[in-house]
């Protein structure tokens, strides 16, 4: 026993090692910072952190155990101390990179937590190969703000290897790209118009509101908000409201929504509700030269002349009335075909002198 031993020592001593030769070894120790290797050399070989793992101040005691095998390229076989400097991850890295080729090549879908995020994307790490994804390539929308990507797990695909100038860019923007047109192509299968649907707001400008109705975007113009005035969609809307709405009309790819639903319409019990002599009450909405429009409700807006306010000459509307000022005043003219109604409060005064000359008569 002694004997083998002592050839195996001296085998050992005899074996030489050469700057740039891939060695298998065994894991004697770990420590926080670096690795200790036994690679059957007369000194033992030693793999810094950051050139274990591309993982900033990562405790290598939580990654390697005693008695791991492991593959190392020899960086110096005199590191000045006697011992031998190893690195496993330039190994990992060219294995890595041939994975990579395999897989940009093969349009593979890889998987990957974010490391790092950068003023221009994020970064992720394959095989301890460093894979930049910009930020045009992140989603299938503008995103100003990427934080929120840190620590997460995307899935991507390789667009561009060039290993020779260590350039490999990820993409993650046509996978999200082809997943919405699948989607889409779903949805339009089963969408018509006349659909009562749900979605949430996306996007809020001031024309209208952009709806996901699930992989798909609608448009609820701000003329479809409401059957009264909407002047403002981002008082009235947010991003991330969930909204039940009607699919108005589907053109193409462009889907048109509205929260008018016909059981709702005001106009619906217009003959009754406005019919020619009633006594109405409602809002003054805005005013011009020629008169003013009174909101009766949501929708439904009525003219009171100039020559109608009042018995008495009136310039111009403004002169006594306000906007938002509360009044009653009789239905004089209805036309449903063409939603318009004519009020009159000169009407009521003089239904109110006539009942007063009917008591004093009587």
């Amino acid at each position: 026993m002694s004997e083998l031993s002592f050839e195996q020592m001296l085998e050992d001593s005899l074996k030489t090692i050469r700057t740039g030769e891939v060695v298998e070894g065994t894991v004697i120790d770990v420590k926080e910072d670096e690795i200790i290797l036994n690679i059957g050399y007369k000194s033992d070989g030693i793999v810094s952190r950051n050139e274990y793992t591309n993982v900033p101040n990562a405790d290598l005691r939580t990654m390697v155990n005693v008695g791991d095998k492991m593959e190392v390229k020899v960086l110096k076989v005199n590191d000045g101390e006697g011992q031998v400097q190893l690195s496993y991850r330039r190994v990992a890295a060219e294995k890595g990179s041939k994975r990579l080729e395999e897989a940009f090549e093969n349009k593979e879908v890889l998987k990957a937590t974010v490391t790092a995020v950068l003023s221009g994307g994020l970064s992720v790490v394959v095989d301890e190969t460093k894979i930049f994804i910009p930020a045009s390539l992140v989603s299938d929308s503008y995103e100003k703000d990427l934080s929120k990507y840190e620590g997460q797990e995307i899935e991507f695909v390789i667009s561009e290897f060039n290993p020779r100038r260590n350039r490999v860019i990820g993409d993650r923007r046509q996978l999200l790209v082809a997943e919405r047109a699948e989607k889409q192509k779903e949805l339009f299968a089963k969408l018509h118009v006349g659909d009562t649907v749900e979605g949430t707001v996306k996007n809020v400008t001031d024309f209208g509101a952009f709806v996901d109705l699930g992989g798909v975007d609608g448009l609820l113009h701000i003329s479809e908000m409401s059957w009264g005035r909407v002047d403002n969609p981002k008082k009235v809307f947010h991003v991330g409201d969930e909204l039940k709405v009607l699919v108005k009309d589907i053109r193409d790819t462009k889907i048109a929504l509205s929260l008018k639903f016909p059981e709702t319409n005001p106009w619906v019990n217009a003959a009754e509700d406005f019919a020619v002599g009633n006594v109405v009450t409602g809002k003054v909405a805005r005013m011009t030269d020629f008169g003013a429009f009174v909101e009766l409700a949501p929708g439904v807006d009525a003219l009171l002349h100039v020559s109608q306010i009042s018995k008495n000459h009136v310039d111009k509307p403004s002169d006594v009335l306000s906007i938002g000022q509360e009044i009653t005043a009789k239905v004089v003219d209805l036309n449903e075909a063409e939603k318009k109604i004519s009020l009159s409060m000169k009407a009521l005064e003089s239904d109110s002198q006539g009942y007063a000359d009917e008591e004093t008569e009587a």
